[in-house]
This record gives structure tokens, C-alpha cells and sequence, in this order.
């Protein structure tokens, strides 16, 4: 274990020196030390909108952080009356002593807001060419939007760092389609990584069943709620209570019953050995374990549950720059968790 004493952590991103920077949805932010010491939360964040599933989310270092000390967070973004609010997008620069957030700037901000606790989404990855990819979810109570590009319900966009829609997006200069939009037909997404190949892996939460990995690429339609392999909470079919049609793209993988999966990550290294090298990890809400998931020619061929004794939610996992898996548990005294080979 590398820290305690975390109060709801949803996301961790790595800083140089071995160091750590950790959200907790309440509204925190804090650097933690490579001894475990956890610092006072930092200064400067935006007004959020903690309770239910939205709060302080997920949060990624710039890949030029050592020269810019830049980061990027997702939080649950409340409206000026305080009534509506949607996922947004910040980045923000890490002060040299590490005790506030200067500069901060919401870069993106979903649309519509909505007056909703629930489904936020919020995973970033940070492309190989620089573009950030952001996931969205349909904010539970609107998921026919998730089928319709002018709003951001449901969907993944992909953003330059400055906030601007890059000029090759799919949807840019479609009449009717917001210009961020890179797939759509998503519910709620709370795992996303880049595979070696720079293509973005993603999973989703299914309603009743039918958790997805999904392989967004670019204009695809994922198909929520038109099709899905879960139900209604408490049975019952969704729409038609079809799982296939054309022009809706298939999962790559899905789980019935559902795991509600978080935090999302491909093995690089061989720090544990050739078994597990180009493994896929996926933290489980519900069972509380850690899903290692073999794939062969992008197919999942095998799931091993580690970290199997169900006390703690597993909400991110990430490969350090050590090439080890790192592990958030999603508790009142939540833990960062380091996973040491055998």
C-alpha cells in the first residue's frame, strides 16, 4: 500500500519524483508523496457539484509535465443557479511548492446541463498526437440524447488542449452536429485508455447487465439505447430489447451480469512477466476485484479476478512510470494501492 486515509479517490496521475496526485469526489484534490504522506488539498478548484455520482473525478498530467506542470481535470460542473450541471473539463498548472492549482481554465463543458446526479462519465486520455479524449455519459434520465449529435449526452469527444474541436474530427462542419463529438451511443463510461496501436479503448456501465468494452473510433455509433445485452433495474427490455442492428457497432466484450466497471488500463511492462504483458486490467464497483483480461487478436480469450476479497471497490488502475499497476479503492478511507510482482 502506498497511501490511506482517502476519502472517496476517483482518479491518480503520476508526477515526477515518484510523486502522486489524487482526486476525491468530494471536491479535494491532493499530492501524495512517494512515502505515503498525503499533502493538504490544493487550492483553486472550480465550483463542483459533489453528491450522488458527480463530484471531483477523473485527473491526467500533461505528457510535457515536467517542462509546463500542467494538469487536466473532469469534475461535475453546477450552473449558476445551482440546479442543473454537467461534466466539464479543466486544466490547470501545479504551483511550484504543490500546494494550489494556478491558472485554471474550464477548457470543454458538456451540453446540455441537466438536472441529474448521475452518470458523468469523465475518463481522459491524452492521444498520441496531443488531442485529449473525454468520456461522457447520458446523464441517466436523457439517454435517447446518447442517439443525437446536437448535445453532448452519451458520447466521447476529443478536444485540443486549448478546448477547440480539432479540424479532423468526424462531425466537424456537419450541419446539426457539435464539432467535439468523436463517437456517440454511449451510457457511461468510466474507464478509457489508449492501446500500443494509439487507438482508444473504453468501457461502459450497462443498465441491469450488458457492461461494455468497447473500441470507439471515430463517427461510430455504440448504439445505446437502441441496443444493449442488459435490462431495466428490476426487468424489463429496453426499447425493442434488441442487441444488434445495422449500423450500431457490437462491443468488443460484455459482462452479464454486470461488474460496474472503473478505471481502465493496458500492462505495457514486463514487470510481472510475459503472462501478463499486453493485458488489459479493469477495476470491478460491484465485486470489488481487480479483472486482468488476456486478449488475443483483440479478442478477450481469458478473465482473472485479482485483489478478490470484495471489501473495497476498485475505482482506477493505472501502469506507473515504474511499470507497475497502481489501485485506487473507492472507500471512506480509501486507498492507493501498489501491486508488486511475486
Amino acid at each position: 500500500m502506498v497511501a490511506s486515509g482517502l476519502e472517496n479517490p476517483w482518479g491518480v496521475a503520476f508526477l515526477p519524483g515518484g510523486r502522486f496526485v489524487v482526486t476525491e469526489k468530494a471536491g479535494r484534490m491532493r499530492v501524495v508523496g512517494p512515502d505515503g504522506r498525503t499533502g493538504a488539498a490544493l487550492a483553486g478548484l472550480p465550483p463542483i457539484a459533489a453528491g450522488g455520482q458527480g463530484g471531483l473525478l477523473d485527473v491526467q498530467a500533461d505528457s510535457a509535465f515536467e517542462r509546463n506542470r500542467t494538469l487536466y481535470f473532469c469534475f461535475s460542473e453546477p450552473d449558476a443557479g445551482g440546479s442543473a450541471n454537467s461534466t466539464a473539463l479543466a486544466r490547470a498548472q501545479l504551483s511550484a511548492d504543490g500546494a494550489q492549482l494556478e491558472n485554471v481554465r474550464v477548457i470543454f463543458s458538456q451540453r446540455p446541463k441537466v438536472a441529474s446526479r448521475n452518470h458523468f462519465g469523465c475518463r481522459i486520455v491524452e492521444a498520441k498526437d496531443g488531442t485529449l479524449f473525454l468520456t461522457l455519459g447520458d446523464r441517466f434520465s436523457r439517454k435517447d440524447d446518447a442517439q443525437k449529435l446536437d448535445n453532448h449526452i452519451g458520447k466521447v469527444v476529443r478536444i485540443n488542449k486549448d478546448g477547440t474541436a480539432p479540424a479532423n474530427n468526424p462531425f466537424v462542419g456537419r450541419a446539426g452536429a457539435l464539432p467535439e463529438i468523436w463517437s456517440y451511443g454511449h451510457r457511461n463510461g468510466q474507464g478509457a485508455t489508449l492501446a500500443a496501436d494509439g487507438k482508444l479503448w473504453m468501457h461502459e456501465h450497462g443498465p441491469q447487465g450488458g457492461d461494455e468494452i468497447n473500441v470507439a473510433e471515430a463517427g461510430r455509433n455504440y448504439g445505446w439505447p437502441v441496443i444493449t445485452y442488459g435490462e431495466n433495474y428490476g426487468g424489463g427490455k429496453i426499447g425493442d430489447g434488441i442487441t444488434r442492428k445495422d449500423g450500431l457497432e457490437q462491443p468488443l466484450h460484455y459482462w452479464v451480469p454486470s461488474i460496474a466497471p472503473s478505471g481502465m488500463a493496458f500492462l505495457a511492462s514486463d514487470r510481472y512477466g510475459p503472462a501478463w504483458k499486453g493485458n488489459l486490467f479493469v477495476g470491478s464497483l460491484k465485486f470489488g476485484y481487480l479483472d486482468r483480461i488476456e486478449l488475443r487478436d483483440g479478442k478477450v480469450v481469458a478473465e482473472h479476478r485479482l485483489l478478490e476479497d470484495g471489501r473495497a471497490r476498485i475505482r482506477d488502475v493505472k501502469q506507473g512510470p515504474d511499470g507497475l499497476l497502481y489501485v485506487l479503492t473507492d472507500e471512506s478511507n480509501g486507498k492507493l494501492i501498489r501491486l508488486r510482482p511475486d
